[in-house]
């Protein structure tokens, strides 16, 4: 009797093996997907600095004659070619954007895109250029702390760069700033003691 149980399992056992098995595509399919944002990523970053180089040389070489031979020899709009170059131009290594769409990327570095359609799509509000330029400080600041370079001195020369821009945003954030009062120079930017 008990291979009969084993042969034919119980009927709740179906339902989770093939849960299971969901899963594991899930997760498969997911995997790919990541792959294929990364390898798209990639491959437009590599089209933007090849594109920058070309720009250069039929400059160099042409003149103004840039936008002529872009449509002779890219088959993609203007504004594409004009994307790529602003991703290659603004990112060293997209090895950051790892898993993130293109269109994600261009939305964290501020490159304009317009949808396909633009009756399908909605409108959404630019962001205030004071949140821009506070996500940007943010992104500088995180990049330089992971870095293997930071130093005390450095950090130093960062603070006397940045506390220009710091005093401004902190009056936009802050209800009751008063602008012409620097902040405390035994505080680093988020407020904890340095």
């Amino acid at each position: 009797m008990n291979n009969n149980r084993i042969m034919n399992p119980p009927a709740s056992a179906l339902p989770a093996h093939e849960i299971n098995q969901l899963h594991k595509e899930v997760i498969r399919q997911t995997d790919a997907s990541k792959k294929c944002l990364n390898t798209a990523l990639v491959a437009a970053w590599k089209a933007g600095q090849l594109l920058l180089g070309e720009r250069k040389r039929v400059r160099r070489t042409m003149g103004a004659a840039w936008g002529f031979w872009l449509e002779a020899n890219f088959r993609g709009t203007h504004r594409t070619a004009q994307h790529y170059m602003r991703l290659a131009e603004t990112v060293p290594d997209v090895s950051a954007f790892q898993g993130m769409s293109l269109r994600q990327v261009y939305f964290r570095l501020g490159i304009a895109t317009e949808p396909k359609s633009r009756a399908d799509s909605p409108q959404v509000a630019a962001l205030p250029a004071h949140i821009r330029l506070a996500s940007k400080l943010v992104a500088a600041l995180k990049t330089l702390n992971d870095s293997p370079a930071s130093t005390p001195e450095r950090w130093a020369l960062l603070c006397l760069d940045l506390r220009p821009l710091y005093n401004k945003l902190r009056c936009i954030f802050e209800a009751d700033c008063n602008s012409s009062a620097p902040p405390p120079s035994d505080t680093d930017f988020s407020g904890r003691a340095a």
